[in-house]
């Protein structure tokens, strides 16, 4: 855990990935256990996702999560198990102390993003801090929630802009203008392709972009690369038509590697 965040402070490329939710043990173990022989296979930090809570449901009866204290313990027992640094979403000012037990990373959700005490509250645990730019932000804005941290720990991540009414489009320039504030940027290829509220009470997404979109982040250039996976993306119980199959995360892995070494 201590040398894959090390690796990601000395600027090595890293992979951050996971179910969207946890839904149960045994699934963070499947996906954790295929990610965590590929980053080896690959050589590249690897840093485990999963959120305990969803708080921005769009539905009432949406599935939200095991909750705090469950979700934690489960992703404890990730940690102990790979030995892999975690990164997990905080909602709430009374979530932060709790979550940086377990968590490497704190995750501040895009819809939070402008939370002024979620980001400085988190920022003084000293555990990193990944900003999901608001799909109502523009990425020169960033630079300025990141100042709220006071803190070197923090990356931006890129996850699309609202386009009309349950669209998204990545703006790559985006990825050129955060990187102008030396801090990591990190592309979400998953959440990128959401559409919100497309099914109705959930979003949906087009997945078949995915791989596609990462390749033309990694030829851009950025310090790492957010994808959500699960076995069986279409019965995931949150974003279940914007996560990446399982079995396809070798091929985006080696995909956007491969870019990356035709640049160097």
């Amino acid at each position: 855990m201590i040398k894959t965040i090390e690796r990601i402070e000395n600027g090595d490329f890293f992979l951050i990935a996971g179910p969207c939710v946890i839904e149960s043990e045994d699934l963070c173990m499947k996906v954790a256990d295929v990610v965590t022989a590929l980053a080896d296979r690959f050589d590249i930090p690897y840093v485990f996702k999963s959120s305990h809570t969803k708080a921005n449901r769009l539905s009432p009866g949406s599935y939200a999560g095991p909750g705090l204290e469950a979700g934690l313990k489960v992703l404890q027992k990730i940690k102990e198990t790979f030995g892999i640094p975690i990164l997990t979403d905080v909602h709430e000012t009374s979530d932060i102390v709790p979550t940086a037990e377990v968590a490497d990373i704190l995750q501040i959700p895009a819809y939070l993003c402008r939370q002024t005490e979620l980001v400085v509250q988190a920022a003084a645990t000293g555990k990193w801090v990944n900003i999901k730019k608001g799909q109502f932000l523009a990425p020169e804005d960033m630079g300025k929630l990141a100042a709220k941290a006071d803190s070197q720990k923090v990356m931006l991540t890129e996850r699309g802009t609202f386009f009309g009414y349950r669209n998204l489009v990545v703006d790559f320039r985006s990825l050129l203008i955060m990187k102008e504030t030396g801090l990591p940027v990190v592309f979400d290829a998953t959440h990128s392709l959401q559409l919100p509220g497309g099914g109705g009470g959930v979003s949906t997404g087009q997945p078949e972009f995915i791989i596609p979109m990462a390749k033309a982040a990694a030829a851009i250039g950025i310090s790492g690369l957010f994808v959500e996976t699960h076995p069986q993306p279409l019965e995931g119980l949150s974003d279940a038509g914007a996560m990446l199959p399982l079995e396809r995360m070798e091929n985006l892995i080696e995909d956007v590697l491969q870019i990356q070494e035709a640049q160097r």
